[in-house]
């Protein structure tokens, strides 16, 4: 299996060592709660991983104002729904919000996306605010989970970002995203063969599938193969050592 990328073919086998790619290593924090969302020693360490973050991954001034506002309601939320994982506050932007930026590089002529399982809006959210003031622009975001959606749907309207949240079970989301859709993608979800899947009907229409995964996608990769005939290509992630699994067609094994 072969990464693709500008310098040519490299083994998917190959993991970067320490201090290796375009991430930068993570620095010691304190440990943090729920409680502790809003704190104010955070926005500090906050502030710099934003800077460290649009350097990976850049915006215009209007996402970036948006972006600050969804990560102001997350951590009004964090305080008393668990949206994201504790330990990665600190790093808001290059753990989360830079991860969701990358997927725009990969499909950049990509209007309408379907996001699912959006969770606390990564990539989903991310990806409306770069999609706002694009016309016919619409992002999908599908969260089985109340408590969620209703975050979703408050960070899309502080956002003032085209997307539209579906109240559902991932795999309902055929029957509740109308209208053809560009790009399916989920990050933290699922393992790959299921995340197939979720996303085949909406492939079958036409669109193409951007799975965020993490270092075990060699594995992922094996299994689903037992399930699904598919060609993927894989790209390094820019935040760490993750891959992005790119998939334009599945057909399900006999």
């Amino acid at each position: 299996m072969k990464q693709r990328g500008s310098g040519g073919d490299k083994p998917l086998s190959r993991r970067p060592g320490a201090g290796e790619g375009i991430g930068r290593p993570v620095p010691a924090h304190p440990k943090i709660d729920k409680a502790s969302a809003n704190d104010q020693s955070l926005d500090a360490i906050i502030a710099a991983d934003k800077k460290a973050a649009l350097k990976l991954a850049p915006v215009s001034h209007e996402t970036e104002a948006r972006l600050d506002r969804y990560i102001a309601l997350l951590r009004e939320w964090q305080a008393k729904t668990n949206l994201v994982a504790p330990s990665t506050l600190p790093n808001l932007w290059t753990r989360h919000i830079a991860d969701s930026l990358q997927l725009v590089d990969l499909a950049p002529q990509a209007k309408r996306w379907a996001d699912l399982g959006s969770g606390g809006g990564f990539p989903g959210v991310v990806l409306a605010c770069t999609m706002a003031g694009t016309p016919g622009a619409t992002v999908h975001l599908v969260e089985r989970i109340a408590k969620k959606a209703a975050f979703l749907r408050e960070a899309i309207r502080v956002t003032t970002s085209p997307g539209v949240v579906h109240l559902a079970e991932i795999g309902d989301n055929v029957d509740r995203i109308t209208g053809p859709v560009d790009c399916v993608t989920a990050r933290a979800l699922a393992p790959l063969h299921q995340l197939i899947g979720f996303a085949e009907p909406l492939m079958r229409q036409g669109a193409k599938a951007l799975f965020l995964k993490g270092q075990d996608v060699e594995a992922e990769l094996t299994e689903a193969a037992k399930y699904w005939n598919i060609k993927p290509q894989l790209h390094q992630s820019r935040t760490g050592d993750g891959w992005i699994v790119e998939l334009n067609a599945a057909e399900r094994r006999a």
